[in-house]
C-alpha cells in the first residue's frame, strides 16, 4: 500500500514498503539497471537481504517513487548521511521500471525529494555521485540545478573499462532559482 507523502504531476513519493522487496530484487539483479548504480553492479541480491535492506531504508528519509495514475512502483530515492549540524546530505535515486526511463519521472521524483530536504529537513547543501557514462542521470541532475564539483578519476571499473565518478551538488538558493517558491 502506498501513501502520498509528496505529490507531483506524474508521480508521488511514498514511504518505502518492505513488501516491495521482490520487485526491487528483480531490478537490482538486472545489469542494465545496476550499471548506473556502481555500488550495486557486481552484487547478487536475494529477496531476504533486500527486504532487510528496505526495512533499514524505511526508517530514514527514503521513499518509493510511484506513478500517480497507475499507482505502480517505479523506483526509489532518498537521503543518506544526513548531517543536521552542517545541513548537508547525499541523495540517491533509481528508476527500476525501464518503461519509465527518459520520461521525466526521475527528475520529478528527485525534485519532490529535494524540496522536502530543503524545506522539511532544513538542508542547505545536497550532493550526489554519478558515474561519468550515466549521461541520462547527469542530464536530469543538471536540469534540477546540480553542478559538478569534482571528479574521482578512473575510480569505477566496469568490465575492463575505467570511468570517472562525478560529484555534483546544489544549494538551497540554486534549487529555488529553478523551482520558484
Amino acid at each position: 500500500m502506498y501513501f502520498k507523502k509528496m505529490t507531483g504531476k506524474k508521480c508521488y513519493l511514498s514511504p518505502i514498503d518492505e513488501n516491495d522487496a521482490e520487485k526491487f530484487t528483480e531490478w537490482l539483479n538486472d545489469l542494465e539497471i545496476t550499471q548506473y548504480l556502481s555500488a550495486m553492479y557486481p552484487r547478487v541480491i536475494n529477496v531476504q537481504n533486500e527486504k532487510e535492506f528496505l526495512e533499514k531504508l524505511a526508517k530514514e528519509h527514503n521513499y518509493s517513487i510511484i506513478d500517480l495514475k497507475s499507482n505502480e512502483l517505479l523506483g526509489n530515492c532518498g537521503f543518506t548521511n544526513i548531517d543536521h549540524i552542517n545541513q548537508t546530505s547525499e541523495v540517491g535515486i533509481f528508476i527500476g521500471k525501464k518503461d519509465y526511463w527518459n520520461k521525466g519521472y526521475g527528475t520529478e521524483g528527485l525534485s519532490l525529494l529535494m524540496n522536502y530536504g530543503f524545506k522539511a529537513l532544513n538542508l542547505h547543501n545536497i550532493f550526489l555521485r554519478v558515474v561519468s557514462f550515466n549521461e541520462r542521470g547527469i542530464h536530469a541532475y543538471k536540469k534540477i540545478g546540480f553542478k559538478e564539483m569534482g571528479r574521482k578519476r578512473e575510480s569505477v571499473l566496469m568490465g575492463k573499462d575505467r570511468h570517472d565518478m562525478i560529484y555534483m551538488d546544489i544549494l538551497y538558493n540554486e534549487f529555488y532559482e529553478k523551482f520558484k517558491e
